[in-house]
């Protein structure tokens, strides 16, 4: 019975509603979270970042990354505002949300974030179509599943996520959106949302294996198309005083921070999908570094 393909999509879809009921929860258990402080009380919450970042990107971009508050006339987030360590880019996409008050626009982005699971859980089903249904019930859970943490909570991962106004879902999404246009062969929008997915060059390093991967047949054009995206979104680092504070960000305090429960949602994600391709991924750096090997001999 199980074998029959009906029942598997079934047991399927039955899970993946599960797991949006469960995330549903967990996000109604974090959402009096959103109005507390950070940092004993001395920082705003992680979406604070987003939000001051996008503002200052706007009206004074050479103090995107500035750290605490800039007294130039911004809006103010008390008592004050996380440090913005992202790239650039990501602020384009969050800035639409600056027409909200600050609580607002987080919970917006909560929701709009929340929205995105079910699409999620249908784009991992295209992009493992071809693989057991066994794998691709565990990824589905891995990706969906609101994992435990010691001393963070029962269902830390997406708990954090929804209390903080963390992106990572969006990230998440981002990546996979990208994955599944470059197998459809679509590998200039494959590209450029790829580049949107970068904003945090750490899963981008980690993904990339993947985003060849799902544009093996159109690389020249997919490569291409994210690098001048890359270029295009984040032109705010060729501004002197913003790539001087993107460095400083990065010597500073972006490379010594550490991988947060919420992090864990693109990572467990990249993983898995890595994990059960990894026989096409090595097959295809083979062949790629036969075909290079020729081309010099």
């Amino acid at each position: 019975m199980l074998n029959r393909p009906c029942s598997r999509k079934m047991i399927l879809v039955v899970t993946i509603a599960v797991l949006l009921l469960f995330n549903f929860y967990t996000f109604a258990l974090a959402y009096p979270e959103t109005f507390r402080l950070d940092g004993g009380g001395r920082l705003a919450k992680d979406f604070s970042a987003y939000y001051i970042g996008a503002w200052r990107m706007l009206h004074n971009p050479s103090q995107v990354y500035t750290r605490g508050i800039v007294s130039d006339g911004e809006f103010q987030v008390y008592p004050q505002p996380q440090a913005y360590k992202y790239m650039p880019s990501f602020l384009l996409l969050i800035s639409p949300l600056l027409s909200l008050g600050y609580h607002d626009a987080l919970v917006v982005f909560d929701a709009f974030q929340f929205a995105l699971l079910p699409l999620m859980a249908l784009l991992l089903y295209h992009l493992l179509g071809k693989k057991s249904f066994a794998a691709t019930f565990v990824v589905t859970v891995i990706v969906l599943l609101p994992f435990p943490l010691p001393h963070w909570g029962p269902f830390a991962t997406y708990f954090w996520q929804w209390a903080e106004g963390q992106a990572k879902v969006f990230e998440t999404f981002l990546y996979l959106l990208a994955f599944y246009l470059g197998n459809r062969g679509r590998p200039h929008l494959s590209g450029i949302t790829f580049a949107f997915a970068a904003f945090d060059p750490r899963f981008a390093l980690l993904s990339l294996p993947l985003f060849l991967l799902y544009n093996r047949s159109n690389l020249r054009a997919s490569i291409g198309s994210a690098v001048g995206a890359l270029l295009l979104t984040d032109f705010l680092l060729f501004y002197p005083a913003t790539g001087a504070g993107f460095i400083d960000m990065v010597l500073g305090s972006g490379l010594s921070t550490p991988l947060y429960p919420y992090a864990l949602i693109p990572l467990f994600t990249l993983i898995s999908l890595i994990a059960v391709n990894s026989n096409e991924i090595v097959e295809a750096f083979s062949y790629s570094i036969s075909r290079w090997k020729r081309r010099v001999g």
